[in-house]
């Protein structure tokens, strides 16, 4: 691939806007940075809050620990937390900069204002609406698509923003049509590795610190430690767990940041860490790993704008998928490897249920890594998944369709069925 075509930009644009920073589970922190621009919009701290959210967000604020909150949980939480303490121009890491009075301050705010929460009435999977008052005064600010996508800011009934609307293929101008598996391993190979150096220098380093910190602290169902203790020591053993270890600290409250891939903290992990782990195990070059970084990458946003940002459909699984295919890659694995690695791992592990942001999410990362090794180890010994299959289908591009059909229509109303059971725990 040249590196100065259309396809080359657009891959580096597709990484750049993908891989940014956040501190928390992206769901509630998307919250908290809606409330933070609501409350910077109204110019004051209001005594009124009202949610009025998508069942995809209920679903994935409910269960986890919003950062900085001193333990909290839930949409009350996080949207209290921007509004006191949240500085919306960091958007996804709105809440880095708490205090400890901040805190204390959170308690008696939320004792004294009042916070109201509904689901919306809209058919966007993604979907935030947060509207704040003080005495006649009030400002809404709300998201849609992506996790800072504001798309409207309004005040005492003036519009002060409204995006315009998108091409369904597109966020923000990128094209993510263009993703294919032929296309990405083509990207890798003539990647210049000072492109993306700074990019993935901070995944590695920001993901391994959350790791270790799994490793290390005490997190929700600690199933890094877990893994570590009761499999056999080797390289396979060590990159589920430092994955999984990274997700038990993130879920559970941990205040160090994330580098993300699709919307997702715990995706962003997934296509990292195992290929770090088997990158130092095989003695791979710093080029060798930044190349097998952007196949897992753009691999798992290629699996992903399918299915969409937030679904039924565990969005773990499409990354540990494309951790399978870096790894498959950094053992000299060529085009043809890797589509059949993407294609078996996919027949292991796809359908895989999303119940919402929370600890067992460590478990399920761990989970889709194997799949996707043991899909590039199926194939390594001439074994193979064929089209009738299930879902498998001729050709990768073909099967990636396939998936993203089951995963964003065929799990519909699995979606709302596994909210109503939320709901009623």
């Amino acid at each position: 691939m040249e590196r100065n075509s259309e396809i080359y930009k657009a891959y580096l644009e597709i990484l750049n806007k993908e891989l940014v920073p956040a501190m928390g589970c992206t769901e509630p922190i998307a919250v908290a940075y809606c409330a933070a621009k609501a409350r910077e919009t109204l110019g004051c701290l209001p005594d009124r809050v009202e949610l009025e959210v998508s069942g995809n967000i209920i679903k994935n604020v409910k269960s986890v620990v919003v950062p900085n909150t001193g333990g909290m949980r839930g949409m009350a939480a996080a949207a209290a937390i921007g509004i006191v303490a949240g500085d919306a121009d960091k958007e996804l890491e709105v809440v880095s900069q708490v205090t400890p009075e901040q805190i204390r301050q959170l308690k008696d705010y939320m004792q004294q204002a009042e916070i109201t929460m509904k689901q919306a009435d809209s058919d966007l999977l993604l979907d935030i609406g947060v509207r704040v008052s003080k005495g006649g005064d009030w400002a809404k600010v709300r998201i849609i698509n992506h996790h800072t996508g504001i798309a409207l800011i309004e005040k005492n009934g003036e519009v002060l923003f409204r995006a315009k609307p998108e091409d369904p293929a597109q966020e923000a101008g990128v094209d993510y049509d263009l993703l294919t598996v032929e296309q990405i391993y083509d990207f890798a190979q003539s990647l210049d590795i000072e492109d993306v150096r700074e990019l993935f220098d901070r995944q590695l380093r920001c993901n391994s610190a959350i790791s270790q910190e799994g490793l290390q602290g005490d997190y929700g169902a600690n199933v890094g430690r877990t893994i570590l203790k009761t499999q056999p020591d080797n390289v396979r053993t060590r990159a589920r767990a430092k994955a999984a270890a990274g997700s038990d600290a993130r879920m559970n409250g941990c205040e160090l940041p994330v580098v993300i891939n699709s919307g997702s903290g715990n995706q962003g992990i997934t296509v990292s860490l195992p290929v770090l782990e088997y990158a130092q195990e095989l003695g791979a070059t710093e080029e060798q790993l930044y190349r097998a970084l952007a196949i897992s990458n753009l691999t798992a946003v290629h699996l992903k704008s399918g299915i969409g940002r937030l679904s039924a459909y565990c969005g773990a699984i499409s990354a540990g998928v494309s951790a399978g295919a870096a790894i498959c890659y950094l053992q000299g694995g060529d085009l043809r490897s890797v589509s059949h690695t993407i294609v078996n791992a996919l027949a292991i592990s796809s359908g895989i249920i999303c119940d919402g942001a929370k600890a067992s999410c460590a478990a399920k990362i761990s989970v889709a890594v194997d799949a996707g090794i043991f899909g590039y180890e199926m194939f390594q010994n001439g074994q193979q998944f064929y089209s009738g299959d299930g879902i498998v289908t001729k050709g990768v591009e073909n099967t990636i369709r396939n998936v993203a059909v089951l995963g964003k229509e065929g799990m519909y109303e699995t979606d709302k069925t596994i909210l109503s059971i939320m709901t009623r725990c």
